[in-house]
């Protein structure tokens, strides 16, 4: 049987792809922080769907998810992908946001990714004789193009490309792939949490930019893409033989092209300079 590990599959991304492949009689096993979540999917998707609980913060508890994959395979079977999903968002000027929002920004987005791979190398036939599998790390179109006041989550995915590129050139002799995923703005509940924020910044320069921040909230949920659409391709990608290192999913695909190969740092700054001063008008 197909096996696959997506962290991350209470809402958004994770819990559609879970559903995706359990619709294609994939044997799923997902992660999440609570139990009460992980109750609700079995209920939800059946008996194919393995939860596991654990924070990708917490070292042990990933260790013991080890245990219950590994119990779930044959000896030399293995999973035929990991996708490293789970992440979160921190925002704001940078010449306010703290080192310990920056820092649990890239425990959760990073280092999160490489402890849970490192955890799970061996269950995707490193250095034995399991079946080789694909890792997929879920980065961002904000790894190629930073946005004011969204540096600290644009970091985290810039520093996974780094490391999906190191893990790739590494694991490769051993027969495992990997590959990122560059999604721009995707319908979620992300957009309804970040209009219900408090305004941290109410005493900054900044306080007139952040009373403007529902309507560029709303200009973004306009082009955001379906999360059945990134599903469609992360099935596509683990079934496929030969892939791309990259792929980058996002609206005006074309636009992020120019902004990362063509166009001069310069110009996109001023490009930003205007959008953001038209969240005046």
């Amino acid at each position: 049987m197909n096996t696959i590990l997506i962290t991350g599959v209470s809402s958004g991304i994770g819990s559609t792809a879970a559903g995706r492949f359990l619709k294609e009689g994939y044997k799923v096993f997902g992660s999440v922080r609570k139990i009460e979540d992980a109750q609700k999917l079995v209920d939800e998707f059946g008996d194919l769907f393995i939860p596991l609980v654990f924070d990708v913060t917490d070292e042990k508890a990933i260790h013991e998810a080890t245990k219950v994959v590994e119990s779930h395979l044959e000896e030399e079977e293995g999973l035929n992908c990991l996708i490293n999903n789970a992440g979160m968002s921190v925002n704001g000027p940078m010449a306010y946001v703290s080192i310990d929002e920056l820092k649990k920004q890239f425990d959760v987005n990073v280092y999160g990714i490489v402890r849970v791979t490192q955890a799970f190398l061996p269950l995707l036939g490193f250095n034995n004789s399991r079946k080789k599998g694909k890792i997929i790390n879920i980065g961002s179109a904000a790894g190629k193009v930073t946005r004011p006041f969204m540096a600290p989550y644009a970091a985290s995915k810039h520093a996974i490309e780094a490391i999906s590129d190191g893990f790739r050139r590494e694991l490769m002799q051993f027969g495992i792939d990997v590959i990122v995923l560059e999604p721009g703005p995707i319908k979620s509940e992300i957009w309804k949490k970040a209009k219900q924020a408090d305004n941290k910044y109410e005493d900054t320069p900044y306080k007139i930019y952040y009373s403007k921040l529902d309507k560029a909230i709303d200009g973004m949920e306009k082009v955001a893409i379906p999360t059945e659409k990134l599903a469609d391709l992360l099935f596509k990608i683990v079934n496929r033989k030969k892939n791309k290192a990259r792929y980058l999913i996002a609206p005006k695909k074309w636009l992020f092209w120019l902004a990362i190969h063509v166009i001069p740092d310069r110009y996109m700054d001023g490009m930003f300079l205007k959008q953001t001063k038209k969240l005046l008008d």
